[in-house]
C-alpha cells in the first residue's frame, strides 16, 4: 500500500492505567501492537496542503482588503482568537481524551494513560510561557520582591549596613536583568508554542490518531463563532468575505470526514476498534 506504513512497538507491561501512566514518565515511550498508529502519506499531504492554502487566503484577504480597524487591533484580535483556540483545544482535548479513557476496555485505557505524556507534556509548555511573562512583569513591577524585602533579609544574615545594602541592590539588579530577558524571550516563545499546540492539537494523536480529526472541526467551529460576534477583520464584499470565513470551517471538516473514511476503509481504524470494542 503505497504511502502508508504502520508502526508497531513493544506491548504495554501489565498493570493499571495509573500505573502505566507514571511507567510513561520514567521509560521511553513506545508505541504498543494494541494501539497501533498508521502514518498515511496521503493525510499528511493534504493537512499540510490545507494549512498552506488556509495560510495563503488568509493573507491574500488582509493584502487585498482595508483592514476593518487599526492594525494593532487586529493583532490583538488574532492574539486573542489563538488564545481561544488554545482554550478550545485543550477543553476539547480533555474532553475526548476523558471518554476514550471511560468508554474503552481495561487493556486499551491502560495503553491510552501510558500515551498521555506527550499530550500534557505540550500542555505544560504552553502554561509555561505565559507564566514566565506573567512572574517577569510582577518582579519588574516590584510586586513579586521589594529591595526592602532584600534588604531586610540580609539584614538578618549580615546585620545592617552598607554590606547588606549592597547585597539587596545586586540580587535586585540582577533579578530585574533577568527579568527583562524572560520577558523578551517569554513573547515569541508564548505565540510560537501556541501555534504549534494549535497545528498539532496539543498532540492528542499521540493517544489515537482518531482523535485530531474529532477535535479539529470543533476548533474551526468554535472560532467562525468567534469571528461572527467580534466582526469582520477586513473591509471586503459580504460575498468575498463569507465565503472566506465559512471555507475554512467547511473545508477542515471535510478534511476530517474524509480522513476518518480513509482511516476505517484503508486502515480498517474506527471508533470501535479504538476503544477496543
Amino acid at each position: 500500500m503505497s504511502g502508508t506504513r504502520a508502526v508497531f512497538g513493544s506491548r504495554t507491561d501489565s498493570g493499571g492505567a495509573v500505573k502505566a501512566f507514571f511507567r510513561s514518565w520514567t521509560v521511553e515511550f513506545e508505541y504498543s501492537p494494541m494501539a497501533e498508529h498508521v502514518e498515511d502519506g496521503l493525510i499528511t499531504w493534504m493537512q499540510r496542503a490545507r494549512t498552506v492554502l488556509g495560510l495563503v487566503a488568509a493573507v491574500w484577504l488582509v493584502v487585498a482588503y482595508p483592514l476593518s480597524s487599526g492594525g494593532e487591533e487586529f493583532v490583538l484580535g488574532k492574539l486573542v482568537e489563538l488564545g481561544l483556540a488554545c482554550a478550545v483545544l485543550a477543553l476539547g482535548s480533555l474532553i475526548g481524551i476523558t471518554v476514550f479513557l471511560v468508554a474503552s476496555t481495561p487493556d486499551r485505557r491502560r495503553d491510552f494513560a501510558e500515551r498521555l505524556r506527550r499530550p500534557i507534556s505540550a500542555a505544560l509548555l504552553l502554561v509555561s510561557g505565559p507564566l514566565a511573562l506573567w512572574l517577569s512583569i510582577t518582579t519588574l513591577k516590584g510586586e513579586l520582591i521589594s529591595g526592602g524585602d532584600l534588604k531586610g533579609f540580609f539584614s538578618a544574615i549580615t546585620g545592617p549596613g552598607f554590606i547588606s545594602s549592597a547585597l539587596a541592590f545586586v540580587v535586585l539588579a540582577v533579578g530585574w536583568i533577568a527579568a527583562v530577558i524572560v520577558v523578551i524571550c517569554s513573547v515569541p516563545y508564548t505565540l510560537v508554542s501556541c501555534y504549534a499546540c494549535v497545528f498539532t492539537c496539543l498532540r492528542v494523536a499521540d493517544v489515537h490518531q482518531l482523535l485530531p480529526a474529532l477535535l479539529s472541526p470543533l476548533l474551526v467551529w468554535s472560532l467562525f463563532a468567534f469571528q461572527v460576534f467580534n466582526g469582520p477583520d477586513v473591509a471586503a464584499p459580504p460575498e468575498v468575505l463569507y465565503t472566506f470565513m465559512i471555507g475554512g470551517p467547511l473545508s477542515v471538516t471535510a478534511l476530517s470526514v474524509w480522513e476518518v473514511r480513509r482511516l476505517r476503509a484503508r486502515h480498517g481504524i474506527t471508533l470501535r476498534t479504538a476503544l477496543g470494542r
